[in-house]
């Protein structure tokens, strides 16, 4: 792997207009910034691919995996080609301009290839988790009244048609690992071209593009109604902003793996936008270590599109090789390092002398690594869906990965914060994103506004639901606030907040997002509502455990035994001490409770994107909540 160097003067990007704050009475209320990009007026997402096909039909947008491991370029021309097939197989199995083409299947090529057919064909997109429960999957179909369902396996086909007796609108399921590509284009071969170009020419921005159901923390699923317009104002002003990013800067042309899952509106936005800049869009299945760092080593990615998660794990997964090679030491220093000069990059003066040299040092022996295990080409990242916190961002920054954070929701299809090129501030998820506004309410709610919030909720007997005009503002269900220039901080949901006994406020998201940082924790949910303090239940982290295991000569030790074991124990303490420096002492984990199990999205504690199902959780372990609270303690 060839040696990369520090972090360098960026590529030129168009000139940044800083939002407009409005200030009462020495508050900053609102900040709102121009929109970069024209609002599209004209045409739908299913021109895309026609569009990259006249204009660059030899130039690769999308890579393949092949089943020896190599990747096989996919050019303009050739997608087109297959769009045009699969979306003329659609029409001949009977589907009709606005009918719901529901697609339960992890990351792949295929998804992004249906997904497009679908539009082009006149269709809209209706995603289901591979992941969900026989009961989720039937009230999606049902709620959205799915015409055609596409599975990837025969264990979803069969979980489809365990439910298919109450899905009477449902007359198609097709198996992707099968071959459904194939047959859709065997089945369109006598279909028209002029067909598709018909139903394209039928579509126009405002047309439904996707319904996206919320994870449902609590509560059924919504359908998020998202139109054409809301993806082309998010990926066009994003592809503008990020200039460095989705412009190719020397003779790397930009490229990136998606392992976001399809089902969510980020890793979607990710898949739109790459073809709509023509950025080369590779797609990987798993988040776990050992299916993708493979596949990142293999595709070599110019930027990354992640969730915190990830680059979590692939901090811990670092630090835990240098201390299995007796360099813990070694690598926490090089962390602090990075920080610092990450820190000093923020100011007017840049990083000072000894920043800088210590930096270089650090550079062979542990922030090329990191880098390498990233696929060795990766120079920024963008992360979004909870906050990554300033440590572990400014860590990456000062290892040579520039991280644009940033906020957004599924009903603001995507990104409505974003940091920008050149002005990071760390602890914050950026500006607005250009043509987009954000407001503080007075209770602290975060209220957003811009061609990219949806309209409304899908409603099942009407369709559509009437949205509110585009002047109005969407309540987000998040705390946040904003600085005197313009970038916000979120620092937890509204519904989430926790009132002690005593009357103190607390946000538990920015405790756990410290603690879920740290290499043996999980996940960890922050107790306190309407008790005398605040306490916490703490998941272990299997890769973390099994690595403190070996390095301690505990591997035939137990799970449960492990969750009482008092040098673990002892461990997550300092880990809670420090994470406890963050806040006031009213706020501060008084008491926590390690448990013996894992809370996944299978287990039902978790959402398919990695979100808390508190209500779930305080349910399963009221027992041990209990025991937090027990004055005999």
């Amino acid at each position: 792997m060839p040696q990369q160097p520090a972090p360098t003067a960026p590529v030129p990007t168009p000139t940044l207009v800083p939002p407009r704050v409005h200030i009462v009475a020495g508050v900053v209320q609102q900040a709102a910034v121009p929109a970069l990009a024209p609002a599209v007026t004209h045409g739908s997402l299913a021109d895309i691919p026609f569009d990259n096909a006249a204009e660059a039909p030899d130039e690769a947008v999308l890579s393949r995996k092949q089943p020896d491991g190599r990747w096989r370029d996919v050019t303009s021309a050739t997608f087109a080609s297959e769009v045009l097939a699969t979306a003329k197989g659609l029409i001949a199995h009977g589907l009709r301009p606005g009918d719901r083409l529901a697609i339960m299947a992890r990351t792949s090529y295929e998804w992004t290839l249906l997904d497009f057919a679908a539009w082009a064909a006149g269709l809209v997109t209706v995603p289901v988790y591979p992941t969900s429960s026989a009961l989720q999957t039937r009230w999606i179909l049902q709620d959205s009244g799915a015409a055609a369902c596409a599975v990837e396996d025969v264990e979803q086909a069969r979980l489809v048609t365990t439910v298919r007796d109450g899905l009477p609108r449902l007359a198609q399921l097709w198996q992707l690992d099968t071959g459904a590509i194939g047959q859709l284009a065997a089945a369109g071969r006598e279909v028209p071209d002029e067909a598709v170009t018909r139903r394209r020419a039928e579509r126009g921005p405002h047309d439904i593009a996707t319904l996206i159901y919320t994870s449902g923390t609590t509560g059924r699923p919504k359908g998020c109604v998202l139109t054409h317009a809301n993806f082309f104002a998010e990926v066009d002003n994003s592809i503008e902003l990020l200039h460095p990013v989705f412009r190719s800067a020397g003779k790397e042309p930009a490229a990136t793996l998606l392992f976001l899952p399809l089902s969510h509106v980020f890793g979607r936005m990710v898949a739109v936008g790459c073809l709509r800049a023509r950025v080369r869009l590779g797609h990987a299945p798993s988040i776990r270590s050992e299916d993708l760092l493979p596949d990142l080593a293999g595709f070599q990615p110019t930027f990354l599109l992640a969730i915190p998660y990830v680059l979590e794990k692939i901090y811990n997964t670092g630090r835990a090789t240098a201390e299995r090679m007796g360099r813990a030491a070694s690598f926490d220093r090089a962390a602090r390092v990075a920080i610092r000069y990450a820190e000093g990059a923020e100011s007017a003066r840049g990083p000072g002398l000894g920043p800088r040299l210590a930096r270089a040092l650090y550079e062979p022996l542990v922030y090329r690594r990191i880098r390498a295990a990233l696929g060795g080409k990766v120079r920024h990242v963008i992360c979004g869906g909870s906050p990554l916190g300033r440590r572990l961002a400014a860590f990456y920054a000062g290892a040579g990965i520039q991280v644009f954070e940033g906020y957004g929701l599924t009903e603001t299809t995507a990104a409505v914060t974003l940091m920008p090129p050149l002005r990071p501030r760390l602890g914050t998820v950026g500006w607005p994103l250009p043509g987009s506004a954000v407001r503080i309410a007075e209770d602290g709610e975060v209220l957003l506004r811009g061609g990219q919030v949806f309209t409304g909720y899908w409603d099942a007997g009407r369709g559509a639901a009437p949205g509110a005009p585009a002047e109005r503002w969407f309540a987000s269900g998040d705390i946040g606030a904003l600085d005197e220039d313009g970038y916000l901080t979120i620092t937890g949901r509204k519904k989430e907040l926790i009132i002690t006994a005593t009357g103190k406020n607390v946000a538990p998201a920015p405790l756990e997002d410290r603690l879920r940082a740290h290499p043996l924790i999980g996940q960890c949910m922050v107790l306190g509502d309407d008790r005398p303090y605040v306490a916490a239940l703490i998941t272990l982290d299997p890769d973390g455990l099994a690595h403190w295991r070996r390095m301690r000569g505990k591997e035939g030790v137990s799970p449960r035994r492990l969750a009482a074991d008092e040098e673990l124990l002892a461990e997550v303490g300092r880990a809670v001490e420090e994470a406890n420096t963050t806040v006031s002492r009213a706020e501060s984990i008084r008491r926590f409770q390690v448990l013996p199990v894992e809370w996944t999205d299978l287990s039902g504690h978790l959402t398919p994107s990695l979100k808390l199902k508190r209500a779930a959780i305080a349910r399963d372990f009221a027992d041990a909540i209990e025991r937090l609270y027990d004055e005999e303690r």
